[in-house]
């Protein structure tokens, strides 16, 4: 079992529990019970920050294109972008697919969730900051835009699950060694490591807050492996990062969403 924080709706703080990241079932004082049993909240409060090109392979894949202008060489400094709260969705909830596409990229990511404000961390020290972990789908319309803000793609109502929960930081004994899988309709898709990140969690802390606070609540992505699996409408999306535990939704037409006001 492993100590974590949830947030059941109609419950306005988050409430601390043991979990079973194996069999996502949630033990809350002395009754055990399913993640899908119980209606789980959005366990976030704060901003999601995503980052882009921090997983090797990811940059290698650009190939000469991070020489082209108007950059013309690799990124030095952390490429990020916002997933704003009309983007934030819960766990077991439908992602909806817009008109006009066929597809979405789920992007796998590591959820840095922030304890205590940070302000210039140095490295030694970044992980203490953190209050724990999450699980993010940093859902996508495909496109080939990488060092502009994608906002068409990337902003959309729904397109950023969060959670089940939020995993105490103490209970992963390094974040820098994690295997992420994508699974659609219970069929392996990917799997990497946070073993590849170009930085560490704690250097990715360090060179943001040099130039930015990250507060409480706010979560940093470590980054999306590349070639993130796509899926369709009807497919089931779980993702799982080991010691952290798995996020399952499902992909449905915008148009039976609750994003556009029709439940």
């Amino acid at each position: 079992m492993s100590r974590a924080r949830i947030k059941v709706f109609g419950v306005n703080e988050l409430v601390s529990v043991d979990v079973n990241i194996v069999t996502s079932t949630i033990t809350i004082e002395d009754c055990a019970v399913n993640a899908n049993e119980i209606q789980l909240d959005i366990p976030i409060t704060g901003t999601v920050f995503g980052t882009l090109l921090n997983y090797k392979g990811a940059l290698e894949r650009l190939g000469d294109a991070v020489n082209d202008k108007p950059y013309s060489a690799p990124p030095i400094a952390p490429v990020l972008y916002i997933k704003p709260a009309n983007t934030f969705n819960r766990y077991g909830a439908e992602i909806p697919m817009p008109a006009g596409i066929s597809r979405l990229e789920m992007g796998a990511a590591l959820g840095v969730v922030i304890g205590k404000q940070a302000v210039a961390v140095d490295e030694e020290n970044a992980l203490t900051h953190v209050a724990g972990y999450t699980i993010i789908n940093d859902v996508s319309v495909p496109h080939d835009s990488v060092y502009r803000p994608a906002v068409r793609h990337k902003a959309r109502d729904g397109f950023c699950p969060i959670g089940p929960w939020i995993i105490d930081r103490q209970e992963v004994d390094t974040p820098d060694d994690l295997i992420i899988r994508v699974f659609i309709n219970d069929k392996l898709q990917q799997e990497n490591s946070t073993s590849n990140l170009i930085r560490s969690v704690s250097r990715l802390l360090t060179d943001v807050t040099e130039f930015m606070t990250l507060n409480p609540g706010d979560v940093l992505l470590v980054g999306v492996p590349e070639e993130a699996p796509q899926a369709k409408i009807g497919d089931k999306v779980r993702i799982e990062i080991a010691g952290i535990g798995s996020l399952e939704n499902f992909i449905v037409d915008e148009k039976e969403s609750k994003w556009r006001g029709t439940i």
